[in-house]
């Protein structure tokens, strides 16, 4: 990987020449999203995403930092925080910024740890990247949890982004799960590799926690088919 979307980040905290991200999905066309969203303070943060952070207790893990801007807000607030990301560069970005324990960690790697709240936010469940990879990644959030623990995590039901016949069903890949999308980054002419990427609807969601020993609870939906769950033991 080339670490593109790191590098916007870095950029951007860096002043050197920041652009806008386009992403591109295989059933989206481009689209551009500002890197400066990523830098956004807990006001202009949408409503999940606060109420995330409000729900948030104890020793805390921020999977997917990005540039950071969930972990400082928690760490301005007297929460021990850690931050982990694969993004070499975007973890720079966020030790830049003034966070305290950021580093470049894969999830599924982690080990010997236990946290009070687990936080997954910017539709958390993408890095699962299949639904059939779901349990694994499940399996290691529940590892890490703390015995009344929680993992806060967020994401969309995309069925709007697919073509509705006159009965009212939609016409879904037939051999896969309508949230598994493949994603293209492209930053300053140059493109990422493709990597799959996972929108969970809740239901879906709620049976993968069942079927692997947690709790699924619908914390709050948004304007626009995304929603927050609260998963526990």
């Amino acid at each position: 990987m080339k670490d593109l979307f790191g590098q916007a980040i870095l950029d951007f905290q860096t002043n050197n020449s920041s652009q806008d991200i386009i992403t591109e999905t295989n059933i989206s066309e481009a689209d551009e999203m500002s890197v400066a969203y990523l830098f956004r303070t807990y006001k202009e943060m949408p409503e999940l995403e606060k109420k995330a952070l409000q729900l948030c207790k104890g020793k805390i893990l921020d999977v997917g930092c990005g540039a950071g801007s969930h972990s400082l807000y928690l760490q301005e607030k007297g929460f021990d925080v850690t931050a982990i990301d694969i993004s070499e560069n975007a973890v720079k970005a966020c030790l830049l910024r003034g966070l305290k324990n950021a580093k470049v960690q894969n999830l599924l790697d982690l080990e010997n740890e236990k946290f009070d709240t687990i936080l997954l936010l910017m539709n958390g469940t993408g890095i699962f990247g299949t639904l059939e990879e779901t349990t694994k990644y499940l399996q290691k959030l529940k590892s890490l949890l703390k015995e009344d623990g929680q993992i806060l995590i967020d994401s969309s039901d995309i069925i709007y982004m697919y073509d509705e016949d006159e009965d009212g069903s939609y016409s879904v890949p037939a051999d896969n799960y309508y949230g598994e999308l493949t994603f293209t980054i492209h930053y300053k002419n140059q493109s990422e590799e493709n990597f799959p990427w996972l929108y969970l609807d809740y239901n879906t969601l709620q049976n993968a926690c069942y079927e692997n020993g947690l709790q699924g609870e619908l914390v709050l939906e948004g304007n626009h088919f995304d929603y927050l769950a609260k998963l526990s033991l």
